[in-house]
Protein backbone atom coordinates (compact mmCIF):
# COMPACT_ATOMS: atom_id res chain seq x y z
CA UNK A 1 0.00 0.00 0.00
CA UNK A 2 1.46 3.31 -0.74
CA UNK A 3 1.13 6.59 1.38
CA UNK A 4 -1.62 8.92 0.03
CA UNK A 5 -0.43 12.19 -2.11
CA UNK A 6 0.03 15.08 0.41
CA UNK A 7 -0.85 18.04 -0.84
CA UNK A 8 2.34 19.99 -1.06
CA UNK A 9 5.95 18.05 -0.68
CA UNK A 10 6.76 17.04 2.93
CA UNK A 11 9.77 19.27 2.42
CA UNK A 12 7.49 22.12 2.17
CA UNK A 13 5.57 21.30 4.79
CA UNK A 14 8.68 20.83 7.33
CA UNK A 15 10.20 24.01 5.98
CA UNK A 16 7.13 26.22 6.58
CA UNK A 17 7.39 24.88 10.07
CA UNK A 18 3.67 24.27 9.91
CA UNK A 19 3.86 21.10 12.39
CA UNK A 20 6.07 22.72 15.59
CA UNK A 21 4.31 23.62 18.26
CA UNK A 22 4.21 25.09 21.57
CA UNK A 23 5.42 23.38 25.02
CA UNK A 24 2.09 23.02 25.92
CA UNK A 25 -0.49 20.96 24.97
CA UNK A 26 -4.36 20.59 25.47
CA UNK A 27 -6.73 17.31 25.14
CA UNK A 28 -8.47 18.41 22.77
CA UNK A 29 -4.91 18.42 20.51
CA UNK A 30 -4.02 15.42 21.68
CA UNK A 31 -5.03 12.58 18.57
CA UNK A 32 -3.00 15.37 16.45
CA UNK A 33 0.20 15.02 18.39
CA UNK A 34 3.14 12.86 16.27
CA UNK A 35 5.61 13.48 19.49
CA UNK A 36 7.39 15.79 22.36
CA UNK A 37 10.84 16.58 21.90
CA UNK A 38 13.26 16.13 24.83
CA UNK A 39 12.96 20.26 25.30
CA UNK A 40 9.59 19.76 25.91
CA UNK A 41 8.54 21.22 22.52
CA UNK A 42 5.29 19.34 20.74
CA UNK A 43 5.03 18.00 17.15
CA UNK A 44 2.15 17.85 15.38
CA UNK A 45 1.63 14.67 12.97
CA UNK A 46 2.35 16.24 9.39
CA UNK A 47 -0.23 13.47 7.97
CA UNK A 48 -3.01 14.73 10.03
CA UNK A 49 -2.42 18.30 9.01
CA UNK A 50 -2.64 17.17 5.61
CA UNK A 51 -5.35 15.06 5.97
CA UNK A 52 -7.60 17.96 7.79
CA UNK A 53 -6.17 20.64 5.57
CA UNK A 54 -8.16 18.70 2.87
CA UNK A 55 -11.66 17.94 4.92
CA UNK A 56 -11.40 21.75 5.87
CA UNK A 57 -10.63 22.73 2.05
CA UNK A 58 -13.85 20.40 0.55
CA UNK A 59 -15.53 22.08 3.28
CA UNK A 60 -15.00 25.66 2.83
CA UNK A 61 -15.44 25.39 -0.79
CA UNK A 62 -19.38 24.64 -0.09
CA UNK A 63 -19.35 28.50 0.63
CA UNK A 64 -19.55 31.02 -1.91
CA UNK A 65 -17.38 33.90 -1.08
CA UNK A 66 -19.46 36.32 0.19
CA UNK A 67 -21.12 33.66 2.92
CA UNK A 68 -17.37 33.72 4.52
CA UNK A 69 -15.39 35.82 6.50
CA UNK A 70 -11.75 34.83 7.74
CA UNK A 71 -10.05 36.37 10.83
CA UNK A 72 -6.95 37.00 12.43
CA UNK A 73 -5.74 39.11 15.96
CA UNK A 74 -2.66 37.83 15.15
CA UNK A 75 -0.23 40.02 13.24
CA UNK A 76 1.72 36.99 11.34
CA UNK A 77 -1.83 36.43 10.10
CA UNK A 78 -2.84 39.53 8.71
CA UNK A 79 -0.84 39.25 4.84
CA UNK A 80 -1.83 35.96 4.11
CA UNK A 81 -5.43 36.75 4.88
CA UNK A 82 -5.28 39.70 2.79
CA UNK A 83 -3.72 38.03 -0.42
CA UNK A 84 -6.19 35.24 0.42
CA UNK A 85 -9.19 38.14 0.29
CA UNK A 86 -7.80 39.20 -3.38
CA UNK A 87 -7.50 35.75 -4.56
CA UNK A 88 -10.99 34.12 -3.63
CA UNK A 89 -13.34 37.02 -3.02
CA UNK A 90 -13.62 35.89 0.57
CA UNK A 91 -14.54 38.58 3.31
CA UNK A 92 -11.13 39.29 5.72
CA UNK A 93 -10.94 41.40 8.86
CA UNK A 94 -7.44 41.16 9.63
CA UNK A 95 -6.41 43.24 12.92
CA UNK A 96 -9.18 43.43 15.74
CA UNK A 97 -12.32 42.06 15.56
CA UNK A 98 -15.16 44.72 17.03
CA UNK A 99 -17.40 42.54 19.52
CA UNK A 100 -21.10 42.65 17.86
CA UNK A 101 -20.09 42.79 14.30
CA UNK A 102 -21.99 39.46 13.63
CA UNK A 103 -24.63 40.08 15.95
CA UNK A 104 -25.26 43.96 16.24
CA UNK A 105 -27.35 45.05 13.95
CA UNK A 106 -26.86 48.86 14.89
CA UNK A 107 -23.47 48.85 14.28
CA UNK A 108 -22.90 50.25 11.05
CA UNK A 109 -19.91 47.35 10.07
CA UNK A 110 -22.24 44.64 11.07
CA UNK A 111 -22.03 41.87 8.49
CA UNK A 112 -23.57 38.47 7.86
CA UNK A 113 -21.86 35.62 7.07
CA UNK A 114 -22.77 31.63 7.05
CA UNK A 115 -19.08 30.73 8.07
CA UNK A 116 -16.04 31.69 9.90
CA UNK A 117 -12.82 30.84 9.66
CA UNK A 118 -10.70 31.77 12.88
CA UNK A 119 -6.37 31.68 13.11
CA UNK A 120 -6.44 31.26 16.81
CA UNK A 121 -9.77 30.37 18.47
CA UNK A 122 -7.76 31.68 21.83
CA UNK A 123 -7.07 35.37 20.17
CA UNK A 124 -10.22 34.94 17.97
CA UNK A 125 -12.43 34.83 20.97
CA UNK A 126 -14.64 37.44 20.54
CA UNK A 127 -15.78 36.45 16.69
CA UNK A 128 -15.88 32.78 18.04
CA UNK A 129 -18.33 33.68 20.44
CA UNK A 130 -20.39 36.17 18.43
CA UNK A 131 -20.51 33.39 15.32
CA UNK A 132 -21.75 30.77 17.94
CA UNK A 133 -24.30 33.42 19.40
CA UNK A 134 -25.74 34.03 15.60
CA UNK A 135 -25.25 30.24 14.69
CA UNK A 136 -22.37 29.93 12.06
CA UNK A 137 -20.51 27.18 11.35
CA UNK A 138 -16.75 27.67 12.76
CA UNK A 139 -13.61 26.53 11.57
CA UNK A 140 -10.28 27.39 13.73
CA UNK A 141 -6.80 26.50 13.21
CA UNK A 142 -5.25 24.73 16.15
CA UNK A 143 -2.10 24.91 17.67
CA UNK A 144 -1.06 22.28 20.33
CA UNK A 145 -2.21 24.55 23.32
CA UNK A 146 -5.93 25.61 21.29
CA UNK A 147 -9.17 24.68 23.46
CA UNK A 148 -11.29 23.59 20.30
CA UNK A 149 -14.85 24.58 22.02
CA UNK A 150 -17.22 25.71 19.66
CA UNK A 151 -15.28 24.87 16.97
CA UNK A 152 -17.17 22.81 14.41
CA UNK A 153 -13.58 21.83 12.59
CA UNK A 154 -9.94 21.74 13.28
CA UNK A 155 -7.16 22.29 11.66
CA UNK A 156 -4.33 21.76 13.37
CA UNK A 157 -0.91 23.71 12.82
CA UNK A 158 1.35 26.22 14.24
CA UNK A 159 -0.96 28.90 14.16
CA UNK A 160 1.62 31.69 14.84
CA UNK A 161 4.59 31.21 12.61
CA UNK A 162 4.55 33.55 9.49
CA UNK A 163 5.66 30.78 7.29
CA UNK A 164 2.95 28.03 8.72
CA UNK A 165 0.13 30.13 7.77
CA UNK A 166 1.05 31.46 4.82
CA UNK A 167 1.55 27.86 3.30
CA UNK A 168 -2.00 27.23 5.23
CA UNK A 169 -3.39 30.11 3.06
CA UNK A 170 -1.54 29.45 0.23
CA UNK A 171 -3.12 25.68 0.64
CA UNK A 172 -6.47 26.75 1.19
CA UNK A 173 -6.74 29.42 -1.63
CA UNK A 174 -5.52 27.09 -4.36
CA UNK A 175 -7.91 24.56 -3.28
CA UNK A 176 -10.97 26.93 -2.67
CA UNK A 177 -10.47 28.34 -6.16
CA UNK A 178 -9.72 24.47 -7.96
CA UNK A 179 -13.34 23.10 -5.85
CA UNK A 180 -15.60 26.19 -6.84
CA UNK A 181 -14.02 26.16 -10.46
CA UNK A 182 -13.09 29.27 -10.47
CA UNK A 183 -10.34 30.40 -13.00
CA UNK A 184 -6.73 29.83 -11.98
CA UNK A 185 -4.98 32.36 -13.72
CA UNK A 186 -4.80 34.10 -10.24
CA UNK A 187 -3.65 31.00 -8.53
CA UNK A 188 -0.33 30.42 -10.95
CA UNK A 189 0.95 33.82 -10.17
CA UNK A 190 1.06 33.26 -6.37
CA UNK A 191 3.34 31.85 -4.67
CA UNK A 192 3.89 29.99 -1.15
CA UNK A 193 6.41 32.75 -0.34
CA UNK A 194 4.19 35.18 -1.44
CA UNK A 195 1.64 34.51 1.46
CA UNK A 196 4.13 34.68 3.87
CA UNK A 197 7.49 37.10 2.87
CA UNK A 198 7.79 40.61 3.56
Amino acid sequence: MTEPQLIVEMDQYLKSGIHIGTKFKTKYMENFIYKIKPDGLVVMNLQKIDERLRVAADFISRFAPSEIVVISKRENGWKPLKLFSKITGINVMPGRYTPGTMTNLTLKEFSEFKLLVVVDAWLDKNAVHDAKKSGMVIVGLCDTNNQSNDLDLIIPCNNKGRKALGLVFWILANEYMHKRGMPSSQQIEHTIDDFSED
